[in-house]
């Protein structure tokens, strides 16, 4: 698991600030709060299972996951379920609420969701549920290696 003085000191090394608040950023309702931005411009990242297998999706903080584009997004077949907590701490490294899209696990496949593109920068989380990281989709993409994909929807679709 990647602390939060290694994950920043990463960062650093690319150029790319983390930042730390007093005030929780666990969803992305109360990062946008911290951050002074709107919830869409949050990049959330999500651990799912899909016929047992975890991936992660980094997307808006306003869209939904839809399970056909996640199976295509990842050429995999199953269920798709969402993890428990302990299995978001063994399969990315951080807890929920605190998952970024730096430093995962390199067997963990990530993609990054087309919706992530309507926004110059979004706000990821840095690691732990006080943070977040202000990052280009093109850092994003630079960073975790993740190819973009359509695999969301908005959530009141």
């Amino acid at each position: 698991m990647a602390e939060v003085a290694e994950l920043k000191a990463y960062l650093a090394e690319c150029g790319i600030e983390l930042w730390e608040y007093e005030q929780e950023t666990a969803t992305s309702a109360t990062a946008a709060a911290a951050v002074g931005c709107t919830v869409a411009e949050i990049a959330k990242t999500l651990l799912f299972m899909v016929g047992g297998n975890p991936v992660a999706v980094v997307t808006c903080g306003y869209m939904k996951v839809k399970s056909s584009p996640l199976k295509k997004a990842f050429s995999l077949s199953g269920k798709v379920k969402l993890p428990e907590a302990e299995d978001v701490i063994r399969y990315t490294g951080y807890a929920p609420g605190g998952v970024c899209p730096f430093l995962l696990p390199a067997d963990l496949p990530v993609r990054l969701d087309a919706s992530l593109a309507r926004f110059p920068v979004v706000y990821a989380a840095g690691g732990s549920s006080h943070s977040a990281v202000p990052v280009t989709l093109e850092q994003l993409k630079e960073l975790t290696g993740a190819e973009v994909a359509e695999i969301c929807a908005p959530a009141d679709s």
